[in-house]
């Protein structure tokens, strides 16, 4: 009979000099993001350097350390008795028997910090259905990690070029610059980029416009003008025609299905 799932987090914040005396395990699966500073992680195959974004899942009865290099702080979650829909997520994050290491972009580590600020906000006071909640969150947390997580430099330059076209969607996509941006020559970045993507960087970026447009139209009162203009769109009939040719309606018309919607 599956025991019922228990769960501690926390932020764990150590000095420089910090050091785990010397190897220990526990019963539960950890996950640790490393929020800032540097720092090393070591198992009995391998030692690695810390940098902010790494994050490390350490399967349960695993013998590791931790030490710190500057002034660091982890985001920690131990898992013990994950229920099986949760169990198959971190399955696919981690190796049997084997810890896991990969690196978050500086834009996907700040979103999944405050998705995991806000879990702790949630699990500090009592819940109607505790395991319920625990179980769904912790689903989220560990989709956002599958999702977003990237295991090698090339992978992690060319999400910094994604994180730009994400925060600037008011510029048009300059491949030079991108290219400039990830340290490669610009058709090494477009070959890169659509492996990662599976898109081209303007295709990536009008999927990231619309995404923003159709947050602005259903989560805010911004009239056409002020959401053209913060997408990049010299008019708002610039917007207007580029969304219609899109998804096949205007965007007011849209605003207003989903207003008669959820109203």
């Amino acid at each position: 009979m599956q025991s019922e799932m228990t769960v501690r987090s926390f932020i764990g914040t150590r000095d420089e000099d910090w050091k785990d005396q010397g190897f220990h395990q526990h019963a539960t699966v950890e996950i640790s993001l490393l929020m800032e500073g540097r720092g090393v992680f070591e198992w009995s195959a391998k030692r690695d350097s810390l940098e902010a974004g790494n994050v490390v899942i350490i399967p349960a009865e695993l013998p590791h350390r931790f030490e710190g290099i500057s002034r660091s702080r982890y985001g920690v979650i131990h898992i013990h008795y994950a229920p099986p829909r949760l169990r198959d997520i971190l399955s696919e994050l981690v190796e049997d028997r084997k810890p896991t290491m990969f690196t978050l972009s500086a834009l996907d580590k700040d979103r999944y910090e405050k998705l995991f600020r806000e879990w702790l906000r949630m699990v500090s006071v009592p819940l109607k259905e505790k395991a319920w909640t625990y179980s769904a969150w912790l689903e989220v947390l560990m989709l956002f990690l599958l999702e977003h997580s990237q295991s090698n430099r090339e992978a992690l330059s060319i999400t910094r070029a994604g994180d730009w076209i994400r925060g600037n969607l008011q510029h048009g996509v300059q491949i030079s610059e991108l290219a400039a941006l990830a340290g490669m020559t610009e058709a090494g970045f477009r070959r890169s980029f659509e492996s990662v993507y599976r898109m081209s960087p303007k295709q990536y970026q009008q999927q990231c416009r619309m995404a923003e447009a159709k947050w602005q139209l259903s989560a805010s009162s911004k009239d056409m003008a002020e959401i053209a203009d913060c997408l990049g769109f010299s008019r708002p009939h610039s917007f207007s025609q580029w969304f219609k040719n899109i998804e096949g309606i205007s965007p007011t018309e849209w605003r207003r299905q989903q207003m008669m919607q959820f109203g």
